[in-house]
């Protein structure tokens, strides 16, 4: 089977590896033109690239799937199986049409559940107990193609998004394998989205990140969790603008307004919120490493 496998990000490495690991024939990988890094506006690959090109892979990135060259670029490398990952672009009818076998896609969700970008921050956020990954045919319309196969995963209570990213990504490719046996053998038999159970799912920004003191102690608890490790909550203390990386939610009854420091020790800095008391473990202050807010307080009492 001559696979075309299309990934940029992270989460798009594990499941290249293990196709390669399988014995899998890939043609080509198409991934995100390079862009600058942060540091020092140096040109940088993306992980997908730099596997493909340790692999011997021939690597392709267009800048546009609908101009007709990328489809061009397809068909001439006559893929049974498109498989797609984290790609960031949505395929047009014109090369989902190209593979025998159609395009695949693993998305970080259990489908309809949080289409769109960032499933997998939005599920800790929300406070879901649940989530998992999917594997599904690619349809014109974002993350809406029948279903294939499915697994499931716990989210630990004190689970950052980062370390449920990394989870996924292995459940992910675990699940791509899978399904592509599954192919083959054709012994799958695809499921259509209900769409009425469908949710989406936006971007995350730096302005979802001052922390509401407002807010319940598990939904200030989540927030934290879920932007970390970006944007990263942040909490205004004493003027100070500080990144919030861990916390612990508390039933202790707020004994000050909402946002008022009730106490501090070994144990961190407790903050009262909405319905009760959160306890921040870890933060960074500006300019500073992250840390654990009991060693912050040695230097700099409360």
């Amino acid at each position: 089977m001559r696979i075309v496998y299309m990934g940029t990000p992270a989460f798009a490495r594990a499941p290249l590896l293990a196709l390669l690991e399988q014995g899998y024939e890939v043609a080509g990988v198409f991934t995100q033109p390079d862009r600058p890094s942060s540091r020092g506006m140096k040109v940088s690959f993306g992980p997908v690239k730099e596997i493909a090109l340790a692999n011997g892979i021939p690597v392709f990135q267009p800048g546009n799937v609908r101009d007709g060259e990328a489809a061009n670029l397809l068909r001439e490398l006559k893929p049974d199986l498109i498989v797609v990952v984290a790609y960031g672009k949505i395929l047009p009818k014109e090369i989902l049409e190209i593979p025998p076998l159609g395009c695949i896609n693993i998305h970080a969700s259990l489908l309809p559940k949080y289409r769109g970008a960032a499933p997998i921050q939005w599920a800790v956020l929300n406070g879901d107990s649940i989530t998992g990954v999917t594997s599904m045919y690619l349809a014109e319309e974002m993350d809406t193609g029948d279903i294939l196969l499915t697994k499931e995963t716990a989210i630990g209570g004190d689970e950052t998004s980062g370390e449920l990213f990394e989870r996924l990504e292995i459940l992910g490719a675990q699940l791509l394998t899978e399904t592509v046996k599954a192919l083959q053998s054709g012994e799958i038999r695809p499921k259509p989205q209900d769409g009425k159970y469908a949710t989406y799912t936006s971007m995350l920004s730096k302005e979802m990140s001052p922390i509401d003191w407002t807010d319940s102690a598990f939904n200030i608890k989540c927030k934290v969790r879920g932007l970390n490790p970006w944007p990263t909550a942040t909490a205004q203390l004493r003027d100070t603008t500080y990144k919030i990386y861990s916390v612990q939610a508390t039933d202790t009854e707020p004994s000050k307004p909402p946002g008022e420091v009730v106490a501090t020790g070994d144990f961190g800095i407790e903050i009262a919120c909405g319905d009760a008391t959160v306890i921040i473990k870890e933060l960074q202050a500006p300019g500073g490493k992250r840390m654990l807010a009991a060693d912050h307080l040695k230097g700099n009492p409360f």
